[in-house]
Protein backbone atom coordinates (compact mmCIF):
# COMPACT_ATOMS: atom_id res chain seq x y z
CA UNK A 1 0.00 0.00 0.00
CA UNK A 2 2.87 2.65 0.76
CA UNK A 3 4.24 1.85 -2.63
CA UNK A 4 1.57 2.31 -4.59
CA UNK A 5 1.31 6.14 -2.93
CA UNK A 6 -1.26 5.08 0.58
CA UNK A 7 -0.68 8.00 2.86
CA UNK A 8 -2.93 7.04 5.94
CA UNK A 9 -4.07 3.54 7.49
CA UNK A 10 -7.55 3.53 8.72
CA UNK A 11 -7.97 0.96 11.47
CA UNK A 12 -11.52 0.15 13.48
CA UNK A 13 -11.11 -0.36 17.38
CA UNK A 14 -13.58 -2.43 19.40
CA UNK A 15 -13.94 -1.98 23.75
CA UNK A 16 -13.76 -5.57 24.37
CA UNK A 17 -14.71 -7.86 21.07
CA UNK A 18 -15.98 -11.29 22.16
CA UNK A 19 -12.97 -12.36 19.71
CA UNK A 20 -10.10 -10.31 20.83
CA UNK A 21 -10.32 -9.59 17.29
CA UNK A 22 -10.49 -5.21 16.90
CA UNK A 23 -9.29 -5.33 20.53
CA UNK A 24 -6.75 -3.05 21.87
CA UNK A 25 -4.14 -4.94 21.96
CA UNK A 26 -3.98 -6.62 18.28
CA UNK A 27 -4.98 -3.02 17.24
CA UNK A 28 -1.62 -1.59 18.78
CA UNK A 29 0.14 -4.09 16.86
CA UNK A 30 -1.08 -2.92 13.61
CA UNK A 31 -0.58 0.89 14.37
CA UNK A 32 2.74 -0.20 15.27
CA UNK A 33 3.30 -2.03 11.30
CA UNK A 34 1.67 1.11 9.80
CA UNK A 35 4.26 3.95 11.56
CA UNK A 36 6.95 1.68 10.88
CA UNK A 37 6.14 1.20 7.02
CA UNK A 38 6.16 5.41 7.27
CA UNK A 39 2.26 6.09 6.94
CA UNK A 40 -0.41 7.40 9.32
CA UNK A 41 -2.71 5.97 11.62
CA UNK A 42 -6.50 7.18 11.07
CA UNK A 43 -8.12 5.35 14.91
CA UNK A 44 -11.80 4.79 14.44
CA UNK A 45 -12.87 4.33 17.87
CA UNK A 46 -16.46 2.48 18.32
CA UNK A 47 -17.27 2.84 21.28
CA UNK A 48 -18.81 -0.34 21.09
CA UNK A 49 -17.42 -3.94 21.41
CA UNK A 50 -18.76 -4.86 18.24
CA UNK A 51 -19.94 -2.72 15.01
CA UNK A 52 -20.78 0.69 15.67
CA UNK A 53 -23.01 2.24 12.81
CA UNK A 54 -26.62 4.28 12.23
CA UNK A 55 -28.30 1.35 13.18
CA UNK A 56 -26.98 0.46 16.65
CA UNK A 57 -24.33 1.87 18.82
CA UNK A 58 -24.60 -0.57 21.86
CA UNK A 59 -22.51 0.64 25.19
CA UNK A 60 -19.93 -1.93 26.17
CA UNK A 61 -20.76 -4.28 28.88
CA UNK A 62 -18.52 -3.22 30.73
CA UNK A 63 -19.90 0.51 30.76
CA UNK A 64 -23.68 -0.65 30.33
CA UNK A 65 -24.90 -0.47 34.20
CA UNK A 66 -22.78 2.94 34.69
CA UNK A 67 -24.84 6.22 35.68
CA UNK A 68 -24.18 9.40 33.20
CA UNK A 69 -21.64 10.67 34.81
CA UNK A 70 -19.49 7.45 35.41
CA UNK A 71 -20.24 7.11 31.57
CA UNK A 72 -18.78 10.47 31.15
CA UNK A 73 -15.27 9.59 32.86
CA UNK A 74 -15.42 6.24 31.63
CA UNK A 75 -15.11 7.69 28.32
CA UNK A 76 -12.34 10.41 28.94
CA UNK A 77 -10.66 7.38 30.65
CA UNK A 78 -10.26 4.95 27.65
CA UNK A 79 -10.00 7.26 25.41
CA UNK A 80 -6.97 8.42 27.32
CA UNK A 81 -5.81 5.14 27.00
CA UNK A 82 -6.24 4.71 23.73
CA UNK A 83 -3.72 7.55 22.90
CA UNK A 84 -1.28 6.54 24.93
CA UNK A 85 -1.12 2.92 23.61
CA UNK A 86 -1.62 3.96 20.05
CA UNK A 87 -0.75 7.44 19.75
CA UNK A 88 -3.15 7.94 16.55
CA UNK A 89 -2.26 10.48 13.85
CA UNK A 90 -6.43 10.65 13.16
CA UNK A 91 -9.10 9.63 16.36
CA UNK A 92 -13.06 8.93 15.53
CA UNK A 93 -14.85 9.84 18.25
CA UNK A 94 -17.58 7.28 17.17
CA UNK A 95 -18.04 5.37 13.73
CA UNK A 96 -21.19 6.60 11.82
CA UNK A 97 -22.98 8.35 14.74
CA UNK A 98 -25.56 9.94 12.70
CA UNK A 99 -28.00 8.99 15.65
CA UNK A 100 -25.07 9.82 18.39
CA UNK A 101 -23.07 6.76 19.98
CA UNK A 102 -23.56 4.82 23.23
CA UNK A 103 -27.12 4.44 23.45
CA UNK A 104 -29.78 5.05 25.18
CA UNK A 105 -27.40 7.53 26.91
CA UNK A 106 -25.88 9.26 24.19
CA UNK A 107 -28.43 8.97 21.53
CA UNK A 108 -28.52 12.46 19.92
CA UNK A 109 -32.42 12.42 19.14
CA UNK A 110 -33.45 11.08 22.62
CA UNK A 111 -30.51 12.64 24.61
CA UNK A 112 -29.05 15.28 22.25
CA UNK A 113 -27.32 17.16 25.56
CA UNK A 114 -25.57 13.92 26.54
CA UNK A 115 -24.47 12.92 23.33
CA UNK A 116 -23.07 16.08 23.01
CA UNK A 117 -21.20 15.86 26.53
CA UNK A 118 -19.93 11.82 25.65
CA UNK A 119 -18.33 13.86 22.09
CA UNK A 120 -17.24 17.09 24.07
CA UNK A 121 -15.53 14.57 26.72
CA UNK A 122 -14.10 12.61 24.45
CA UNK A 123 -12.67 15.93 22.64
CA UNK A 124 -10.93 17.44 25.46
CA UNK A 125 -9.57 14.58 26.40
CA UNK A 126 -7.72 14.71 22.99
CA UNK A 127 -6.98 18.37 22.88
CA UNK A 128 -5.24 17.76 26.44
CA UNK A 129 -3.70 14.52 26.25
CA UNK A 130 -2.62 14.73 22.62
CA UNK A 131 -2.98 18.08 21.14
CA UNK A 132 -1.27 17.60 17.53
CA UNK A 133 -3.77 14.87 17.00
CA UNK A 134 -7.15 15.45 14.74
CA UNK A 135 -10.20 14.78 15.82
CA UNK A 136 -12.79 13.98 13.24
CA UNK A 137 -16.73 13.69 13.27
CA UNK A 138 -18.00 10.60 11.15
CA UNK A 139 -21.77 10.39 10.04
CA UNK A 140 -23.06 8.10 6.93
CA UNK A 141 -24.41 9.80 4.11
CA UNK A 142 -24.08 12.71 1.56
CA UNK A 143 -27.92 14.15 1.50
CA UNK A 144 -27.26 18.09 2.24
CA UNK A 145 -30.47 18.47 4.33
CA UNK A 146 -29.21 15.53 6.82
CA UNK A 147 -25.14 16.57 6.81
CA UNK A 148 -26.47 20.15 7.80
CA UNK A 149 -28.85 18.83 10.10
CA UNK A 150 -26.21 16.55 11.79
CA UNK A 151 -23.12 18.84 11.72
CA UNK A 152 -25.63 22.04 13.42
CA UNK A 153 -25.67 19.71 15.97
CA UNK A 154 -22.03 19.10 16.29
CA UNK A 155 -21.31 23.31 16.56
CA UNK A 156 -20.54 22.96 20.23
CA UNK A 157 -17.67 19.80 19.59
CA UNK A 158 -14.25 20.75 19.34
CA UNK A 159 -13.16 18.51 16.36
CA UNK A 160 -10.86 19.32 12.91
CA UNK A 161 -12.26 16.97 10.34
CA UNK A 162 -15.84 15.66 8.76
CA UNK A 163 -15.75 12.44 7.63
CA UNK A 164 -18.68 10.43 5.69
CA UNK A 165 -19.39 7.20 4.61
CA UNK A 166 -20.61 7.35 0.49
CA UNK A 167 -22.17 3.70 -0.68
CA UNK A 168 -24.03 4.27 -3.76
CA UNK A 169 -26.44 1.63 -2.55
CA UNK A 170 -27.83 2.93 0.45
CA UNK A 171 -26.63 6.39 -0.59
CA UNK A 172 -27.34 7.10 -4.29
CA UNK A 173 -25.83 6.91 -7.01
CA UNK A 174 -25.77 10.93 -7.37
CA UNK A 175 -21.82 11.27 -7.40
CA UNK A 176 -22.23 15.00 -8.31
CA UNK A 177 -24.31 15.36 -5.19
CA UNK A 178 -21.43 13.69 -3.36
CA UNK A 179 -19.03 16.72 -4.54
CA UNK A 180 -21.87 19.70 -3.50
CA UNK A 181 -22.23 18.19 -0.12
CA UNK A 182 -18.52 18.21 0.57
CA UNK A 183 -17.96 21.76 -1.02
CA UNK A 184 -21.09 23.04 1.26
CA UNK A 185 -20.07 21.21 4.50
CA UNK A 186 -16.24 22.52 4.38
CA UNK A 187 -17.62 25.86 3.44
CA UNK A 188 -20.30 26.10 5.87
CA UNK A 189 -18.38 24.53 9.03
CA UNK A 190 -14.72 25.76 8.01
CA UNK A 191 -13.63 22.00 8.54
CA UNK A 192 -11.31 19.55 6.09
CA UNK A 193 -14.40 17.20 4.43
CA UNK A 194 -13.09 13.45 3.57
CA UNK A 195 -14.80 10.42 2.50
CA UNK A 196 -14.18 7.98 5.41
CA UNK A 197 -15.67 5.01 3.90
CA UNK A 198 -16.95 3.76 0.42
CA UNK A 199 -17.02 0.70 -1.71
CA UNK A 200 -17.56 -0.74 -5.19
CA UNK A 201 -17.80 -4.12 -6.58
CA UNK A 202 -15.42 -6.21 -8.99
CA UNK A 203 -18.00 -8.72 -9.65
CA UNK A 204 -21.49 -9.06 -9.64
CA UNK A 205 -20.75 -13.43 -8.71
CA UNK A 206 -21.21 -15.04 -6.04
CA UNK A 207 -17.81 -16.36 -4.94
CA UNK A 208 -17.61 -17.46 -1.15
CA UNK A 209 -20.65 -18.25 1.58
CA UNK A 210 -21.43 -14.71 2.43
CA UNK A 211 -24.41 -12.67 0.69
CA UNK A 212 -23.48 -10.10 -1.84
CA UNK A 213 -24.33 -6.32 -0.50
CA UNK A 214 -24.99 -5.41 -4.00
CA UNK A 215 -25.94 -7.99 -6.42
CA UNK A 216 -27.59 -6.60 -9.46
CA UNK A 217 -26.81 -4.49 -12.19
CA UNK A 218 -29.60 -1.72 -11.33
CA UNK A 219 -27.93 -1.31 -7.81
CA UNK A 220 -24.62 0.10 -9.85
CA UNK A 221 -24.17 3.52 -10.78
CA UNK A 222 -24.13 4.11 -14.81
CA UNK A 223 -20.72 4.13 -16.17
CA UNK A 224 -19.36 2.47 -13.67
CA UNK A 225 -19.73 -1.46 -14.21
CA UNK A 226 -19.32 -4.20 -11.83
CA UNK A 227 -15.41 -5.18 -13.23
CA UNK A 228 -11.97 -4.56 -12.01
CA UNK A 229 -12.04 -1.93 -14.73
CA UNK A 230 -15.14 -0.35 -13.35
CA UNK A 231 -14.64 -0.69 -9.53
CA UNK A 232 -11.11 1.23 -10.00
CA UNK A 233 -12.66 3.94 -12.60
CA UNK A 234 -15.32 4.66 -9.39
CA UNK A 235 -12.37 4.82 -7.02
CA UNK A 236 -10.51 7.41 -9.21
CA UNK A 237 -13.35 9.03 -9.68
CA UNK A 238 -14.50 9.55 -5.98
CA UNK A 239 -10.76 10.64 -5.32
CA UNK A 240 -10.71 13.49 -7.80
CA UNK A 241 -14.13 14.86 -6.41
CA UNK A 242 -12.75 14.28 -3.38
CA UNK A 243 -9.68 16.90 -4.19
Amino acid sequence: LKNAGCNTIRIRLWKNPSSGHSGLAEVKALAQRVKQAGMKVWLTVHYSDTWADPGVQTTPEEWKSLAFSDLKTAVSNYTATVLTEINPDIIQIGNEINSGLLWPQGHLINNEAQCLALLSAASATIRSKAPATKIMIHYAGVKAADTDWFFNKMKSVDYDYIGLSYYPVWHGKDMQLVKSTIDALGSKFSKKVVIAETAYPFTLGYNDWTNNIVGLDSQLVPNYPATPDGQKSYMMAIKELVK
